[in-house]
């Protein structure tokens, strides 16, 4: 770490603790907090870097309302990308948008009969399909008077000698099966082809520059050329062949880590971007953009086992994916403060080390910063909006609104 990220992550925890200390209420933790200047700032670099695409809000990557609306709200962003068809419902009818694209195919029975049902919903809500069942089972929950909006997600993984690499997602890759589901769309009474996502999770969502990992990082690079390459081929000949049988009014693709290098490919006319909002521990490292961490947690000492370790209550907010240490929290501010290989974060107590260890006090705060976005905000009901070193407002998260998608 630079001298000056010391300095920066002394400062931010002066000035955190200084926006809990002048709060009015006492703050139960974990203290969940967003810089709005980070989070506003990272906000204009995405819309910077998207050259005039408008960008989709990818909605699992915030899940809390006022952030989504925050964002809808910014010049250059338009829509949310959802990620179940009961949270984009909800969002319909609490008047956040009425552009939604679920970004995963739904096989709730539940909410596919409550679109079926609702000609409102139905016409600011797409549904994604990769398969010709999704479309029966979409169907048999349809009231006739409904038409429903889907969208075709096309596998955007790179292919060579016969590897695959990037998110196992759908089953769509060969050009004539794409066409094929298509023409089973364009030609079934009651549903609308309205737009194609190509995702390439390989490209948007994998650090390329990583301290200590050159030689990997080198080969992540190489292959995010190359699939930034093959992926350019692949939409502009599905392109050609999609617009002789139907007029898309969207093709949606990149994330945050691919903002610029999608942009560029004239297939696409929108983005989707969320993680690069509030920036988790997995996105520090990317050689295209560097962005400001917005989203921490906080928690208290509550333990001084010895005089050079101290112990804060809870603190296991492990994200989703292959377990390892890229998952854990990280202890951020004050610096200096790491977790042990033996106990790691755990759900009721953490033990850090490191030569803050030495200072903190029982009951000071120490703040983390996950490794996922919005899967900090399944934690808690509330997250505190902090401007400089005061909290402007508290808002419901989806947890605390009594939603869990």
């Amino acid at each position: 770490m630079t001298p000056a990220g010391w300095i920066e992550r002394n400062q931010l925890w002066t000035r955190l603790n200084t926006a809990v200390e002048h709060h009015p209420e006492d703050l139960s933790t974990p203290i969940t907090v967003v810089d709005l200047d980070a989070f506003e700032a990272n906000a204009a670099d995405l819309v910077r870097r998207a050259g005039g695409v408008p960008i989709r809000v990818a909605s699992k990557s915030l899940r809390v309302p006022d952030l989504i609306t925050r964002a809808l709200a910014l010049p250059g962003f338009s829509g949310v990308l959802a990620y179940t068809l009961r949270e984009a419902l909800w969002l319909h009818e609490h008047g956040v948008s009425d552009d939604i694209v679920v970004a995963y195919p739904s096989v709730d029975r539940g909410a596919l009969r409550r679109i079926g049902a609702d000609p409102a919903a139905a016409r600011a809500i797409t549904l994604m399909v990769d398969d010709p069942a999704h479309l029966d089972l979409a169907d048999a929950h349809r009231s006739p008077e409904v038409t429903l909006r889907v969208a075709l997600d096309i596998d955007a993984g790179l292919r060579f000698a016969g590897q695959h690499l990037g998110p196992k997602r759908s089953p769509l890759f060969e050009a004539d099966a794409v066409m094929a589901l298509a023409r089973t769309v364009v030609g079934r009474a009651g549903f609308r082809l309205a737009g194609v996502m190509t995702y390439e999770g390989q490209v948007a969502g994998v650090p390329d520059d990583v301290p200590g990992q050159r030689a990997r990082s080198r080969v992540v690079r190489q292959v995010k050329q190359a699939s930034l390459a093959q992926l350019a081929q692949r939409r502009q000949e599905l392109n050609s062949r999609l617009s002789s049988l139907v007029s898309l009014e969207f093709w949606n693709a990149g994330g945050s880590g691919s903002v610029k290098a999608t942009a560029a490919d004239g297939a696409v006319t929108e983005l989707a971007a969320g993680s690069g909002l509030l920036v988790p521990g997995l996105f520090d490292h990317y050689r295209s953009f560097d962005p400001l961490p917005a989203a921490f947690f906080g928690l208290r000492v509550s333990r001084r086992p010895s005089d050079s370790v101290v112990t804060v209550h809870g603190g296991g907010l492990v994200a989703s994916g292959t377990p390892g240490p890229d998952r854990a929290p990280q202890p951020w501010a004050p610096p200096g403060l790491s977790l042990t290989g033996l106990e790691g974060a755990g759900e009721v107590q953490t033990p850090l080390t490191g030569h803050p260890a030495e200072v903190l006090r029982i009951g000071d705060l120490v703040w983390f910063r996950h490794a996922k976005s919005g899967e900090l905000f399944e934690h808690t009901t509330t997250a505190h909006l902090v401007r400089g070193d005061r909290i402007v407002d508290s808002v419901p998260t989806y947890r605390g609104a009594g939603q869990a998608f």
